[in-house]
């Protein structure tokens, strides 16, 4: 039950309503008996600033902020970053993170590439910036030959967009699994697939609002992951 106790965190996008991430973090919250929880808004691009404003005024501890205001958040923040996917509410600040890329701990790439010219894609272009980069607007269609670490970053989940081939690796970002997803596991490649990227950046954006460490198991079950 929600009361005048609870802290509450935001999700603003548009839209938002097939997103994952308030069941995932609601049972987060749940799981560590934190009176908080997690509720999405459906913020059309013009109302934005006029949104984020509100929340951090009325006492929201902070926000996720998805597709298409990533980089308009990054505006907005405290931050030197292009995209923004977390806010946190501080003493009158809005401060700004990305957690986006934070499904790439551990992964070493040496040749990486990325499809994309969004939030996203910029949130991965930080931290690999030697990737190659393909857009449709720039250099496209991609090259993927000799790449080891490929991201797609692009909202595309009907056509393959590269061949990958064993050896190679996939960050697959949407989710459900993607056609490209599919083709890449049926070549023998690594996938990654998207809901692995959603409670990776979700896990990071509960601790950065939080100061505690996420109960990653619990929000791997919540949207359908195993253990």
């Amino acid at each position: 039950m929600i009361t005048g106790a609870t802290r509450l965190v935001a999700l603003l996008g548009h839209p938002v309503s097939a997103s994952l991430s308030p069941e995932m973090q609601n049972v987060a919250f749940a799981e560590r008996e934190l009176d908080w929880a997690y509720v999405a808004c459906d913020v059309a691009p013009e109302l934005f600033e006029l949104a984020v404003r509100g929340l951090a005024a009325a006492g929201f501890a902070g926000a996720n902020v998805t597709t298409p205001h990533k980089e308009a958040a990054a505006s907005l923040a405290e931050t030197e970053l292009d995209s923004v996917n977390t806010l946190v509410f501080e003493e009158g600040l809005i401060l700004g993170h990305s957690t986006d890329a934070a499904v790439l701990a551990g992964i070493t790439a040496e040749r990486p590439a990325i499809l994309g010219a969004g939030g996203a894609a910029l949130a991965f272009r930080a931290a690999l910036p030697d990737a190659r980069v393909f857009a449709r607007k720039g250099d496209w269609p991609p090259d993927i030959h000799g790449a080891d670490l490929i991201v797609n970053a692009t909202s595309e989940r009907d056509d393959v967009l590269v061949e990958l081939v064993e050896g190679q690796t996939l960050v697959d970002l949407p989710y459900p699994e993607t056609a490209t997803a599919v083709a890449a596991l049926a070549a023998g490649a690594e996938v990654i697939n998207g809901l692995e990227v959603l409670v990776a950046q979700g896990a990071a954006s509960f601790q950065l609002w939080t100061g505690i460490p996420a109960p990653v198991e619990m929000m791997r079950g919540a949207v359908g992951l195993s253990s």
